[in-house]
């Protein structure tokens, strides 16, 4: 095993620690930061499955960016994409409906530069330590097109 490979997984179990802190305080009606709970049916189990994500606005939408390769919610919301599935995504105590879109690899370019432009550094460097990107600038990301999913919120 690789020490970047050691420290990818040390950092996604760190994460997974985290977000189930913030998925209890969105539950609780505790809402901060981009942080939505999406809730969409497991693509094996058919259950809902709910994940704390942010949820972007970069070029005038909103947006879901993956941050982690093999994240299952990226499965999931790909499933619901592909069937035109309705999702809910929770903030505090409000929820909505929406369709998810995945955005063809051709279109996410612009967004993931504007990812790494708005965002704070670490995004960037989080597709970097995850083993996404190359480098944490806005070129080398949008270059990491193909193995980063983004996703539209379409509100109904």
């Amino acid at each position: 095993m690789t020490q970047q490979t050691r420290k990818a997984q040390s950092y996604r179990r760190t994460v997974n620690r985290i977000n189930k802190v913030i998925a209890g305080l969105q539950r609780l009606g505790i809402a901060f930061g981009p942080t939505q709970l999406l809730t969409v049916t497991g693509r094996r189990s058919g259950q809902p499955r709910t994940f704390p994500l942010a949820v972007l606005s970069l070029a005038g939408g909103r947006y879901l960016v993956q941050a982690f390769p093999n994240a299952a919610w990226v499965a999931n919301a790909r499933a619901a994409a592909q069937a035109a599935e309705v999702v809910t995504l929770t903030r505090g105590r409000r929820r909505s409906k929406a369709r998810l879109v995945e955005v063809p690899v051709q279109e996410r370019g612009p967004l993931l530069r504007e990812v790494v432009r708005t965002q704070p550094a670490s995004a960037a460097q989080r597709y970097v330590t995850n083993g996404l990107a190359e480098a944490p600038t806005a070129d080398a990301v949008a270059a990491a097109a193909d193995r980063i999913a983004v996703f539209r919120i379409e509100q109904l």
